[in-house]
């Protein structure tokens, strides 16, 4: 089984998908804090991409390990955050140019179907993701390639792990996701 977390109007086949959002192809609508209708170690793949910046810090890791319950041994988690890093990069080679860097660092998004709005809580960097992944159980903690990643039946696969400044400039622009995956 492959989980696809906070996925949004996002859809990739061969996942289950779950959300609080009110699409069709939602096969749980529900927080993604907390997954009891998946068993312990069922999963071989969770992917959550720009889900984990909407956790306050001290609750990251507990929603981690409830992630890290359902994974397979060996399985993997792929996760993508706004990577403060770059954020800092483009603010400072654009001119410091606020409106280029305002949106990643405190998003808000209405969630479809709820009324709901929500807002990013937090950022990271490698170093303070890596930490958090850790103090959760994972293991194996690299950087991943969406170039790599999104290939075959999901070659056309666009989502947030491929946020550039320019937008969409995948060629010459600065990458702003922060795309980490980490070993059960």
């Amino acid at each position: 089984m492959k989980l696809h977390l906070g996925c949004g109007k996002r859809f990739m086949p061969g996942f289950v998908h779950v959300d609080l959002a009110d699409y069709k192809h939602i096969d749980h609508r529900c927080d993604v804090r907390v997954l009891p209708m998946f068993r312990d170690f069922t999963a071989s793949l969770i992917y959550a991409s720009h889900v984990v910046e909407y956790f306050n810090r001290d609750e990251v890791v507990g929603v981690l390990r409830e992630w890290h319950r359902i994974l397979k041994k060996g399985g993997t988690l792929r996760l993508s955050v706004p990577d403060f890093e770059a954020l800092v990069r483009v603010y400072i080679e654009h001119h410091k140019d606020l409106d280029l860097v305002h949106g990643p660092l405190y998003g808000k998004w209405e969630i479809p179907g709820t009324g709901k709005i929500i807002h990013h809580k937090t950022v990271y960097d490698f170093r303070s993701l890596r930490i958090m992944l850790e103090e959760a159980g994972f293991v194996n903690i690299r950087r991943w390639d969406w170039r790599k990643i999104f290939v075959g039946e999901n070659k056309n696969f666009d989502d947030f792990s491929q946020a550039y400044v320019p937008h969409m400039d995948k060629e010459n622009g600065i990458l702003i996701s922060l795309n980490v995956e980490a070993d059960r």
